[in-house]
């Protein structure tokens, strides 16, 4: 258990020590495989410290994406487009596992119902702490508004890269992936170009 104490708060990190172990155990036997000493200084608490970090990188498989929504709906006559851009996204690549991240944006045209904004950003962590792919991530996004909210529409667009493409294989750095997927009043041209204009520009 880790904990991080401020006046009127404290975080806690809690990890199961069964699960814990046996991943410790797994990651001491890659190390090995790989030809290093697990018994040397910089290497002897490594795999505890890399079972913890993949509980954590992993950890949006014990949340529930839909719930979060719920737990946040307001009923308000707003029609207009609601956009959470830039949401930063940090996620795990399930072929290779590495990373990739990038950024989220988020628009959704309210039917009668709102959800609390940071619930979107949640959402984008839940799904994306998990082993994944960009196109599934896009997708599991806007179908869990869509349910949770029944809106006119949604638009998620997810921006990307990844580490499966800059450090291995083709090892092309500077390579972004871009992904979409839209509902309802955003797969209509016009209603999408403004979507795109607004996640594109900078707002004075």
């Amino acid at each position: 258990m880790i904990s991080n104490k401020i006046k009127g708060y404290e975080k806690t990190e809690k990890y199961d020590t069964e699960t814990t172990a046996i991943l410790a155990e797994n990651y001491r036997s890659i190390i090995e495989n790989l030809g290093e000493n697990i018994y040397r200084e910089g290497l002897e608490k490594t795999p505890e410290r890399a079972a913890k970090a993949m509980m954590f990188l992993t950890h949006g498989y014990g949340l529930n994406p839909l719930e979060i929504l719920k737990s946040a709906l307001f009923t308000e006559d707003h029609t207009q487009m609601i956009v959470v851009k830039d949401i930063e996204v940090y996620s795990m690549c399930e072929h290779h596992m590495l990373p990739f991240f990038g950024k989220a944006h988020i628009a959704y045209i309210p039917n009668g119902k709102i959800v609390g904004l940071s619930k979107l950003p949640r959402i984008v962590d839940a799904f994306s702490r998990r082993m994944q792919v960009q196109e599934r991530l896009t997708d599991e996004i806007k179908n869990c508004i869509q349910e949770a909210l029944e809106p006119l529409g949604v638009a998620v667009v997810i921006e990307a890269q990844h580490m499966c493409m800059c450090m291995r294989g083709i090892q092309k750095q500077n390579s972004v992936t871009t992904t979409s997927s839209f509902t309802g009043a955003f797969e209509k041209n016009k209603t999408r170009r403004e979507f795109i204009s607004l996640v594109s520009n900078k707002l004075s």
